[in-house]
């Protein structure tokens, strides 16, 4: 079992790196989660909350892929450069997160039938928005932040 995780861990194959692109999505939602409801707790307005948990979450995304998903790709240019094109892409996904979260929060508070208490609603949208980013955020990671 070991033997396949390490296999799957440093294979350079487009399945693999999908899937560990998806484990630190993952991360990275339960770190925005976190941060999203500990600004909430403190009253702080969703927009500004969700807008700092999806940055911190996207800073620790960016070393984790690095470091773990596209570990088999050299990019060749600097630690600085890199974060920034880093940021540019998902920045765009992270927009398109973010309106999905939005669109999701107001059509589950439009049809309110699901049953759901309105506590669970930012977590709902939290993973519809994060759901939509990945698509796109994959896919230009590969080709325009950790390509070679």
């Amino acid at each position: 079992m070991f033997n396949l995780f390490n296999k799957f861990k440093k294979s350079p194959s487009t399945v693999a790196t999908f899937f560990r692109f998806a484990g630190v999505g993952l991360t990275i939602s339960i770190i925005d989660i976190v941060v999203l409801y500990l600004f909430l707790k403190l009253e702080i307005n969703i927009f500004i909350g969700r807008t700092i948990s999806l940055s911190s979450s996207m800073l620790v995304g960016y070393f984790l892929n690095r470091y773990f998903t596209f570990h088999h790709i050299e990019i060749g240019r600097a630690l600085w450069h890199s974060i920034i094109r880093h940021f540019s892409v998902h920045s765009i996904g992270g927009f398109l997160n973010m309106g999905v979260f939005f669109l999701t929060l107001a059509l589950i508070e439009n049809l309110n039938s699901i049953g759901l208490s309105n506590s669970f609603y930012p977590l709902l949208a939290v993973v519809v928005g994060g759901i939509s980013g990945l698509s796109f955020n994959f896919f230009f990671s590969k080709k325009i932040v950790f390509d070679n």
